[in-house]
């Protein structure tokens, strides 16, 4: 007589990639009765993984999330990618509303200015490199290796990139290229935007600690700084904080009879 299979224990699912979503994985860690996994999109050579099980790569869309779900018997699902993930968090909300899996958004609050700081605001990256011939003529590009190719046009700037990996594609033809993971000081940022004689800083509104050092530095400097705003997601349920997206997490696996 054959025994019957193990029922299949349902998995939650950290859409990660962020410190908060490191954070929350490792808060999850600790109950064995969860089977908590927790995805990366790949696009950093050499990510700092999250305690747990990990996927790394995308899931082929919505459609591809949507049978994923399904066929790990998802209790919930928690979106803590970085705040400028559109593709990644648009394909959860579709998958999720059509699956009638919950979703919850773990996002960190944006970044505010302050007494001191010199903040043109911009709806898009193009809007950015619009602006900066206005502004300055050497600039630190901190919004990531993807990007490069809407400031590659502009031929009297002189660039600063800053990266995890090494970029490629189209880049302005005045530049340096320096790979950096943060976090990043505040006093180092300092010295390092002094050395290069910046004078205006473009940033994501990325929010968060570990980079927010630029923006003590330049604030300190005096310097202008271009914050490109974030996009406009799904609207579904957010928090702020691992401790906030844990509870939430916990509520609906009780709810569903997971754990």
């Amino acid at each position: 007589m054959t025994a019957a299979a193990a029922p299949r224990v349902p998995a939650v699912l950290i859409l990660g990639g962020t410190s908060e979503a490191r954070e929350l994985a490792s808060r999850l860690a600790a109950r064995p009765s969860l089977r908590v996994v927790c995805s990366l999109a790949g696009r950093v050579r050499d990510p700092v993984l999250p305690a747990g099980e990990v996927r790394v790569g995308g899931f082929g869309g919505p459609d591809g999330l949507q049978a994923w779900l399904t066929d790990q018997h998802t209790s919930a699902v928690i979106d803590a990618t970085h705040p400028f993930a559109e593709t990644i968090s648009a394909n959860a909300a579709t998958a999720c509303s059509r699956s009638g899996v919950p979703l919850l958004r773990l996002a960190r609050p944006p970044w505010l200015p302050g007494d001191g700081d010199t903040w043109h605001d911009a709806r898009s990256l193009a809007e950015a490199a619009s602006m900066l011939p206005d502004l300055g003529r050497r600039v630190f590009l901190t919004t990531g290796r993807q990007d490069l190719a809407t400031f590659a046009p502009l031929r009297g700037t002189w660039f600063l990139i800053r990266c995890v990996d090494p970029p490629v594609g189209p880049m302005p033809p005045q530049r340096q290229v320096i790979l950096a993971r943060g976090p990043y000081d505040a006093a180092a940022e300092l010295a390092l935007m002094r050395e290069h004689r910046i004078d205006v800083l473009v940033t994501k509104n990325s929010g968060g600690e570990l980079t927010a050092g630029k923006l003590a530095a330049a604030r300190d400097l005096g310097i202008a700084v271009v914050m490109v705003r974030r996009p406009q997601l799904a609207d579904v349920p957010c928090c702020s904080s691992a401790a906030d997206a844990e509870s939430w997490l916990l509520r609906q696996v009780r709810r569903s009879g997971a754990a």
